[in-house]
């Protein structure tokens, strides 16, 4: 498909680079024959009973250290992953984005704080593999670290953000970004909508940075599609297997929580464990898991608008987004929703 396709021109105004004073405050599209506007704690009124909606639990860590060279020049790395390690032994090996006013070579120190550097172990172009060096590295990382918000929200983070730019249901860590349409719920909506007849139910996908990155070429058979991780408990498998079999509607709460369904549901029914998907998700996709989506706007010409379009149909979605520029909804992370229920 022609790339171009999913393209948009977006009022720089309408980023919202702070989060609204409550998760439950934003705006909510529901396209359909015509196009609704609604508020996020409006969501119970959406619930069909039976309804299971499926969350992703991963918790973003403060994966941006900032620190400097035994030379004095200064060093900004981005966590991407922890590398595998000894059961039980500290995760000290982690694959990172590292940028500074030169190349970061091989066997160069970054000093983060007292007690806590990393060690260039590799390069390979804008990617390094480090290992981090203090006494208890997850404490330190949550201590010095930085929150990676995305580069369209273009200031310093703050303390607001440790909690806003994070999930009232967040688990496990791992991601360095966050799920952004789950950063809506709170738990007195999520009860409001339990009372109305939801199920929720959690997956794991540790959403990368890939998740921001444009689409480089014109077609998307060229695009080479980020990878991430994910879990499906057993628990979260049985449960959204005995709804399908009931004819129950699966809502996914955010792209990467239908990216993990679809990847582990390949066959039909949904599979318990772990693996890495780069499954890349356009119009004319046969979805087998997912029924209905909540989401934010997302970036043009980005793998996820074209996921969206995927679920609700390329011109609806494409209208709507256009009604939401018209009406100066907030756009991306911290920014409104849309509520699209699966093409006919």
């Amino acid at each position: 498909m022609r790339v171009s396709d999913f393209d948009y021109l977006l009022p720089p105004e309408l980023i919202a680079r702070q989060p609204l004073a409550g998760r439950d405050a934003a705006r909510l599209l529901v396209p359909g024959e015509s196009m609704q506007d609604r508020m996020i704690r409006d969501l119970p009124q959406l619930v069909w009973p039976g309804d299971v909606w499926v969350l992703n639990d991963t918790r973003v860590i403060p994966a941006r250290l900032r620190g400097h060279k035994d030379s004095g020049g200064q060093v900004e790395l981005l966590l991407l992953e922890a590398l595998p390690h000894d059961p039980g032994g500290p995760a000290d090996e982690w694959l990172a984005w590292g940028k500074a006013n030169k190349p970061l070579r091989t066997g160069i120190r970054v000093h983060i704080a007292d007690g806590f550097d990393a060690e260039v172990l590799d390069r390979d172009g804008k990617q390094v593999r480090i290992r981090l060096i203090a006494d208890d590295i997850a404490a330190a990382i949550e201590r010095y670290g930085h929150m990676p918000l995305p580069p369209y929200i273009d200031r310093p983070d703050n303390e607001e953000d440790k909690s806003r730019y994070q999930t009232v249901f967040a688990r496990h860590s791992g991601a360095v970004a966050a799920p952004t349409a789950g950063l809506h719920l709170s738990k007195d909506l999520m009860a409001a909508m339990q009372a109305a007849g939801a199920e929720f139910a959690h997956v794991t996908l540790h959403v990368g940075p890939g998740t921001f990155q444009p689409v480089q070429v014109e077609d998307t058979d060229d695009h080479p599609m980020h990878e991430e991780a994910y879990h499906v408990s057993p628990e979260t498998a049985q449960h959204i297997n005995a709804a399908r079999a009931a004819g129950r509607r699966i809502v996914a709460v955010g792209t990467t929580s239908l990216r993990t369904l679809e990847s582990a549901g390949q066959g039909g029914e949904l599979c318990s464990g772990s693996g890495r998907t780069r499954l890349f998700i356009t119009p004319g996709y046969d979805f087998c898991m997912t029924d209905a989506l909540l989401t934010n706007f997302h970036l043009p010409r980005s793998t996820l608008l074209m996921l969206v379009c995927a679920l609700g149909g390329q011109d609806r979605v494409m209208h709507a987004y256009r009604h939401a520029i018209e009406h100066a909804y907030r756009f991306y992370s911290y920014g409104d929703a849309m509520f699209v229920a699966g093409a006919e």
